[in-house]
């Protein structure tokens, strides 16, 4: 599988944004899972990002969390002037982004669907969000994450 190009890698490359992924090999059963990408990765997990698909008000809507904490539900709803945040069912989540859980990449997604970074993000050069597949990270600049998804930043990490 390695070398093997993901929709989010692809996407990247065909508008030319300074990018490099990372492979890595932890179980996506792991406990920690996050901590561990950081460490197998060798960078500090506050830059290495999850992304998670949530509902806001029955809208489906991608949060982008350091691994380190979790995602403040409520803070993710009013960042997007909704009431009420879920977290989506995996299946659903799934389909809608065509990414298999562990894997989900805020960028390149089936259906490119409202996102949110938590503001943390910007206080690094770069960061780490899945490429896409269990296994690799794609390190780029915050501000062309943001880009790229047309996302909106907002503290909606607790903890």
């Amino acid at each position: 599988m390695a070398g093997q190009g993901t929709p989010a890698t692809a996407l990247l490359t065909k508008r030319k944004i300074a990018h490099s992924t990372h492979p890595y090999d932890v179980s996506p059963d792991a406990p920690n899972y996050g901590a561990l990408v950081a460490a197998a990765l060798g960078v500090p997990p506050e830059r290495v990002f999850k992304s998670l698909v949530t509902e806001v008000d029955g809208a489906l809507t991608v949060a982008v969390v350091p691994v380190t904490g979790e995602l403040d539900l409520k803070a993710l709803a009013a960042a997007v002037g909704g009431k009420r945040a879920a977290l989506a069912d995996r299946a659903v989540a799934e389909r809608a982004t065509g990414y298999v859980r562990g894997g989900i990449s805020p960028l390149g997604q089936r259906r490119r669907l409202p996102t949110v970074v938590d503001a943390s993000a910007s206080a690094y050069p770069t960061v780490y969000v899945s490429a896409g597949r269990r296994g690799l990270q794609v390190q780029l600049a915050p501000g062309d994450l943001v880009a790229l998804t047309g996302a909106r930043t907002a503290p909606i990490a607790a903890g």
